[in-house]
């Protein structure tokens, strides 16, 4: 018993006991006039605790460093330290998963990403529905952004339908330097890497029974899994298809990323928009600036 609030408990539980207010003081070492302090901390955290427990809740896999960017959203800025405190305090830590044995973590990846539509990787994730309906989906994501450009769902998807998505996405945002992904057969059909050669984007699979090749791709369809299949009840397939692809906007658009100094990857995007408009917008203006002084100098030369 070091603490006060610890021995102020003890002594209210002598006195349950019979002892004297006085007696039960003198024992355990408490001043008598400390009996009747309240800590004014609790009562200037009670709001934050609340929120915190409201976020926890409507997101039961975020722990304590993720809540505390939304609670810093709200208007409850806080340091790691404070927001942990206050995270054990409230007993809301998130069940820690069983980990498997890690395999190979230090070896590099082929084509490592260095910059945005640089590599995208893609690979199927399969669920059920509570009608008995298999979903399988689609997820394609940027691994420098770390986007969720598509989560495409349907009972069967096959390389035709891996084309239109790619397609659309191609028309979207250009198309991507590589594409990562498994020897499935949907990513080694002829037809689809008959489309990958005519928009002259490159292939980067990998090796076979070595997922960790993939790890970007991994980590967003265990995010995927973690965050929206574990955690919804798929009554049909439309239904699926509706809060799934509600999931990928607001894991893009909403929720922050570790990976990312906890911008959400649509922050980051624009982040880096912004950083390398700046360069190009810069190099216009000097080639204005020699254009237009050219002619005068021209013009005074004897």
């Amino acid at each position: 018993m070091v603490s006060v609030p610890v021995r102020r408990e003890q002594v209210a539980y002598a006195g349950r006991r019979g002892l004297s207010q006085r007696r039960s003081c003198t024992l355990l070492k408490v001043a008598r006039s400390a009996l009747g302090y309240q800590s004014t901390k609790a009562i200037e955290d009670e709001p934050v605790v609340a929120r915190m427990s409201v976020l926890s809740a409507q997101y039961p896999r975020y722990g304590y460093r993720r809540i505390r960017i939304f609670l810093g959203r709200d208007g409850h800025a806080m340091s790691p330290g404070r927001a942990h405190r206050l995270w054990r305090r409230a007993k809301l830590q998130v069940p820690r998963k069983r980990r498997r044995k890690r395999i190979a973590t230090g070896r590099p990846r082929p084509q490592a990403p260095s910059g945005m539509n640089h590599v995208w990787s893609y690979d199927f994730v399969f669920d059920w529905c509570a009608n008995g309906q298999q979903l399988k989906c689609l997820t394609v994501t940027d691994e420098w952004t770390r986007e969720g450009l598509a989560i495409e769902v349907d009972g069967r998807i096959r390389s035709g339908r891996v084309i239109e998505v790619l397609s659309r996405l191609v028309s979207e945002r250009g198309a991507p330097l590589y594409l990562r992904s498994d020897n499935g057969p949907e990513f080694v059909s002829r037809a689809l890497l008959k489309w990958i050669v005519d928009q002259g984007i490159e292939t980067a699979l990998i090796d076979p029974g070595k997922p960790w090749q993939n790890g970007a791709l991994e980590s967003f369809n265990g995010k995927f899994r973690d965050e929206c299949l574990n955690m919804e009840w798929f009554r049909s397939r439309g239904e699926a298809k509706v809060l799934i692809e509600a999931w990928r906007k607001h894991f893009n658009e909403v929720r922050p990323h570790s990976s990312l100094g906890y911008l959400t990857p649509a922050e980051f995007a624009a982040k880096l928009q912004q950083t390398n408009a700046a360069p190009a917008s810069a190099t216009g203006r000097d080639a204005a600036r020699c254009g237009a002084s050219r002619p005068g100098s021209l013009q005074h030369r004897p």
